[in-house]
């Protein structure tokens, strides 16, 4: 990647932003963990003792509020880094992190790691880029909870989820991500009630097939006219 673009957004893993003897350099500081499924690998409010460099597999990033109900904050990936802003800062875990399938990490400690990012400022900036990034996105996130409805911020999310992580079939595009209803609850600020009713909605005029933590959307024509689905 060269140090010229500057087109980057919150979508562009950490790792891809590092040139390569950087890269190379921060993963031989660390050492390969695998988690199996629906396992929780960093836990709100906990000590930080490391980051983890994601190489292969998805996690869910959430919070919990004080009555349980638990937000869905972001999606991480192969590339990407997690637990970044609590070594940096030396504060607890700010969320929790969760394996939505198998996946293979890098985990670098603390200390190793907030040596390699003085070692290498230009690491440190690129991790810089990419937590404004975040909160640009995050931004973006909260104005569109205050402007849209729950049927917009879900068909968004949906398309969003379609055009990041899905891939082609016979049958549509389906989202290689397993989220439960849940979990997309949790994404757009809404009950598990409200947004199994708005699926069903979508199910019922042949816009979207759902399975067990499988998705997918057959007609994405269709469902960007959100302001017509659920009338």
């Amino acid at each position: 990647m060269s140090r010229q673009d500057r087109s980057l957004d919150d979508r562009v893993p950490f790792l891809a932003r590092l040139e390569k003897g950087e890269r190379e350099s921060l993963l031989s500081l660390g050492r390969t963990i695998h988690y199996p499924t629906r396992s929780v690998v960093i836990r709100q409010e906990e000590p930080s003792a490391h980051v983890l460099l994601i190489v292969h597999g998805w996690l869910k990033v959430t919070v919990s509020a004080v009555n349980g109900y638990e937000a869905l904050l972001a999606l991480r990936g192969p590339g990407d880094i997690v637990g970044e802003s609590a070594a940096v800062s030396g504060r607890p875990r700010s969320a929790t992190v969760t394996s939505l399938e198998t996946v293979e990490a890098v985990a670098v400690d603390q200390d190793h790691f907030t040596g390699y990012l003085e070692r290498t400022p230009s690491a440190a900036m690129q991790l810089l880029s990419l937590t404004v990034d975040r909160l640009r996105s995050g931004d973006r996130r909260r104005l569109e909870f205050g402007a849209l409805t729950v049927s917009e911020r879900l068909s968004g999310l949906l398309l969003e989820l379609a055009r990041t992580h899905g891939f082609s079939t016979d049958e549509g595009i389906e989202v290689a991500v397993p989220l439960s209803q849940q979990e997309l609850a949790g994404s757009v600020g809404a009950s598990r009630e409200a947004v199994t009713r708005l699926l069903k909605v979508l199910r019922e005029r042949g816009i979207i097939a759902t399975h067990r933590r499988r998705l997918v959307i057959l007609r994405p024509d269709l469902l960007r006219k959100t302001d017509q689905l659920y009338d």
